[in-house]
């Protein structure tokens, strides 16, 4: 939004009329959408070569449940937030994220019902392709539409501020800054003086005092007021709420000047009383189940495809020298909760620290021989799968770290303030940090601070297709590893 799509003449403002309602685009879009893949399905059903009965009403009765279904998956993971409507890459990464979950659901469900055989191998997968594109083309229309009728100002409801002092003019800036709003700033009122009253406060004009305000609401011109004053003044305050609570306009109160700090928090509501959330537990809720069926799923397939590689690999570390062959040091995970990380070892056995650990470095004596290939093709990593499908460790997240271990001499809590923060999560087998090449010795304090720098952007901006690209992105780590010893 800019200045002139929030600020407009009084003259067009009423010449236009009310605004239409957002949530009435974003349910067209919705519905958009549900079509997109559920007439794409059906059409697919009819178009293959086939006339029986049979095949037609089961696979359209799993075009309905798959659509119903993607609808839901598509609601629960914000494809129709604010910040999904205007912005075509969130879009288009959300609506992709609920399609995959959809698939993955229905090929869950007809596993364990025993019906997946029932159902045509060819015409899910082509569905399933074509669905995606339909998805993307519906969003991308969907998106250039209510984009449109945004910078019509369609979609702009008038709002009056009342007040003109602090609070008034950084609400004002606030609006007239942010691109995801949709408001139309008619003016500002005050019931001081006129005299004592400026000309316009952060560019929007200043047009009269309370009287005035309500004329101006009576004349149909105003959708919306907020008060912008100090939440001291409670008594001004209830006096102004019990006089508008008589006009059919929405009122709202304005964030009082510290809350400014803090605009990017939610709102929510504790009982009657809205509190503001400063921070969330991240990966919880139905984001921490998915995960958590991620990490079991993926973390179990794995060991099966690769058991013979664990074999191969154990009795290697046997052979090359004496002593166990997992090596079982303790980490902080989840919440700062001690836990054995399992690894082959690969140092000898002589040799193992567990206080006041010495980071492994270039041509460092502790290590085997076969630890060195270990260590560079990060085969001695694998045990940790046990972590994952014990509930300790997730397949990606921050890697974990002893508690005593340095970087230039210093414990890393004391290099990096944030540090703490990784915790937040369970940490895992392959990280942000790792997949970017900071992994290996931390001998400089840089290289922690971008450890962690690394870790909290994973942590903030979650999603199992960033997962399954750190996975991926893992994969050539290995096959082309840096920094590892």
């Amino acid at each position: 939004m800019n200045r002139q799509q929030a600020i407009e003449p009084l003259a067009t403002v009423a010449a236009r009329g009310p605004g239409v309602p957002l949530s009435l685009a974003v349910l067209l879009m919705r519905l958009a959408e549900f079509l997109a893949v559920g007439s794409f399905g059906l059409w697919l059903v009819r178009a293959v070569p086939i006339e029986l009965g049979s095949f037609v009403e089961l696979h359209s009765r799993v075009t309905l449940i798959a659509s119903l279904a993607f609808a839901i998956m598509a609601e629960s993971l914000g494809a129709y937030d604010v910040e999904a409507q205007f912005s075509l890459r969130e879009g288009w990464r959300r609506v992709l994220m609920a399609w995959v979950m959809t698939a993955l659901f229905l090929t869950t469900m007809g596993f364990l019902l025993k019906t997946s055989e029932e159902i045509s191998r060819g015409w899910a997968i082509l569905w399933f392709a074509g669905g995606t594109v339909s998805l993307l083309i519906t969003r991308a229309a969907a998106t250039w539409w209510v984009r449109r009728m945004k910078r019509r100002g369609t979609f702009n409801e008038r709002v009056a501020i009342f007040g003109t002092g602090p609070q008034a003019e950084r609400f004002a800036e606030y609006v007239l800054r942010s691109d995801r709003l949709t408001i139309t700033l008619v003016g500002l009122f005050d019931d001081r003086e006129p005299d004592r009253l400026p000309s316009q406060v952060a560019g929007v004009p200043v047009l009269g005092n309370f009287d005035g305000l309500v004329a101006m609401i009576r004349e149909g011109l105003i959708d919306q007021v907020v008060l912008a004053l100090p939440w001291a003044a409670e008594k001004r305050l209830q006096r102004l709420v019990e006089a508008l609570a008589e006009t059919p306009v929405k009122l709202r109160l304005a964030p009082d000047l510290v809350t400014f700090s803090f605009s990017h928090r939610p709102m929510v509501i504790l009982g009657d009383l809205p509190v503001m959330t400063l921070f969330e537990r991240p990966i919880s809720g139905l984001s921490g189940i998915a995960k958590a069926i991620e990490d079991k799923l993926l973390s179990g397939l794995i060991l099966l495809a690769i058991w013979p590689v664990l074999v191969l690999v154990a009795l290697a570390v046997k052979l090359d020298s004496s002593g166990p062959i997992l090596f079982r040091q303790p980490r902080e995970g989840f919440n700062n909760r001690p836990f054995r990380c399992y690894k082959f070892r690969t140092m000898y056995h002589d040799r193992l620290e567990f206080q006041n650990i010495t980071q492994a470095g270039r041509e460092d004596p502790r290590i085997t021989r076969i630890g060195r290939v270990l260590r560079r093709t990060s085969l001695d990593e694998l045990p940790q799968l046990l972590n994952v499908l014990q509930g300790d460790m997730s397949l990606v997240g921050p890697r974990p770290h002893a508690p005593s271990t340095r970087a230039a001499g210093k414990l890393f809590s004391d290099v990096v303030q944030s540090y703490a923060a990784r915790h937040k999560v369970k940490p895992g087998i392959t990280g942000w940090a790792q997949v970017n090449g900071w992994r290996g010795e931390t001998d400089t304090e840089d290289k922690i601070v971008k450890r962690v720098e690394h870790d909290l952007y994973y942590i903030e901006n979650w999603s199992i297709g960033f997962d399954l690209y750190i996975l991926l992105r893992t994969v050539g780590a290995v096959l082309l590893p840096r920094n590892a010893f």
